[in-house]
């Protein structure tokens, strides 16, 4: 193989990481803007016309574009007028442990902190804000070793890494502010309040609108024996404190995970009165009402594509059309594993010295993305062919959340919406079932 086919190879494979898009970047492609429904169009929306304040939701499974399309909807809420504040929860919360509405609260204080203060270069609360939080963590939650003789900023940045990465404090933060629930509620809205305040004065706006996107909460989930503890947590968070979740004068949107509206009827009610707006993976398919079977979809296919030609123009001297469809259709609309499926390709290719692509390397990468998600249990088999069948959860018992969480953190199921939201089995697994 050549030196200028290797660097190309290498170029395409660089191409496809998976990272977020702004609206702006040279590999966006504007998919959900050409079809109604579009979640992020109807977000902007519910945001502009809300008054004082307002409570969204989003939801998606991992890989289908969320924090890209985050994007998307801070760059149309600037062109609004608005102040927006886009927070990665993944550098304040840990994923992986059970989370409860009081270090919720504090861990979104401290991020939204940190973000006016890069962008007004000053803290809203004029240290007076973090000082009685400080006195109040000490004398009636309790929590003794706090101090803010380190500096008001030393303090927020230790108390958030605290609680992100040391879990033995977490849990002691969990147990001991659970009598105190009303008084970190009310911190949390005072700060709030607080901020929309100060940027209001700033701005010389009475009436501006300050947005608040939290990104990544949607990721929480459970692993080993405290798995069922952790997605507990994440329902009780917002069906049980969906009152505590409206924060004065701020328009926030909350991602969620995409196993907690199934399980949760009417969650966008209760938290707001709205409803939860899905970011579907693409439509590589469709749903057949009459027989529940599913249809290639060809529009799909060739955004699948345009995604494609965007990262490589020349992606044909690879593959063919078919085989991309292929691809496209054995990752079932996934893009995160489009491009992993694609990138194994390239590899493959590049080591045995094979342009074009054959068959046979797509189907050696299509076997190795099928690996990674057996072996499926017996018990697990049912579950999923009662959901091949039926398009739905088939959530027999709330007890039960835990599998179907995982099912949906794995991808061994899919959520699409055609007309409406709909379930199905992966496509790599598919076989195993028959």
């Amino acid at each position: 193989m050549s030196k200028e086919i290797q660097k190309r190879l290498k170029s395409f494979y660089n191409n496809l990481a998976d990272r977020p898009l702004e609206p702006s970047d040279e590999y966006y492609v504007p998919f959900l803007e050409k079809h109604p429904g579009d979640p992020i169009k109807n977000l902007r929306t519910k945001i502009n016309w809300s008054e004082a304040s307002s409570l969204n939701l989003l939801t998606g499974q991992r890989g289908s574009g969320k924090s890209t399309e985050f994007r998307r909807l801070k760059k149309y809420l600037e062109e609004d007028g608005c102040i927006v504040f886009l927070c990665n929860m993944q550098g304040y919360l840990n994923l992986t442990t059970s989370i409860e509405i009081t270090d919720f609260f504090i861990s979104m204080m401290g991020a939204l902190s940190i973000e006016v203060k890069d962008k007004y270069g000053t803290d809203p609360s004029q240290e007076g804000f973090w000082k009685r939080f400080v006195k109040f963590l000490n004398t009636e939650v309790k929590i003794k070793d706090l101090s803010v003789e380190m500096g008001i900023e030393s303090f927020k940045t230790s108390l958030t890494a605290s609680l992100k990465d040391d879990p033995s404090f977490r849990e002691r933060v969990q147990q001991q502010s659970r009598g105190h629930v009303a008084r970190l509620t009310q911190q949390a809205h005072e700060y709030a309040t607080i901020v929309v305040n100060m940027i209001r004065e700033k701005e010389n706006d009475r009436n501006k609108k300050v947005v608040l996107l939290l990104d990544s909460i949607e990721q929480i989930r459970g692993v080993g024996s405290d798995a069922s503890k952790v997605y507990e947590s994440v329902e009780n968070m917002f069906s049980g404190h969906a009152d505590k979740l409206h924060l004065p004068l701020l328009h926030v949107v909350y991602t969620i995970p995409p196993w907690l509206t199934p399980i949760t009827p009417g969650l966008g009610r209760v938290l707001g009165g709205g409803t939860v707006c899905n970011l579907p993976s693409i439509h590589i398919v469709k749903r057949d009402q009459a027989s529940s079977k599913c249809i290639n979809d060809p529009v799909g296919l060739a955004i699948m594509r345009e995604i494609i030609e965007k990262r490589c123009s020349a992606f044909g001297d690879f593959f063919n059309e078919n085989q991309m469809n292929n691809i496209a259709l054995k990752t079932g609309g996934d893009l995160r594993e489009f491009f992993r499926m694609i990138r194994e390709c390239l590899v493959q290719a590049s080591d045995d010295n094979q342009i074009p692509i054959p068959d046979k390397i797509i189907l050696d990468a299509e076997n190795k993305l099928r690996r990674d998600m057996l072996p499926i249990a017996k018990e697990d088999m049912d579950w999923l062919k009662g959901i091949a069948c039926s398009k739905g959860p088939n959530l027999a018992r709330i007890e039960e959340l835990p599998r179907l969480a995982r099912f949906f953190d794995t991808h061994l199921v899919l959520n699409y919406r055609n007309d409406d939201d709909w379930y199905d089995i992966h496509p790599l697994i598919q076989s195993e079932l028959e």
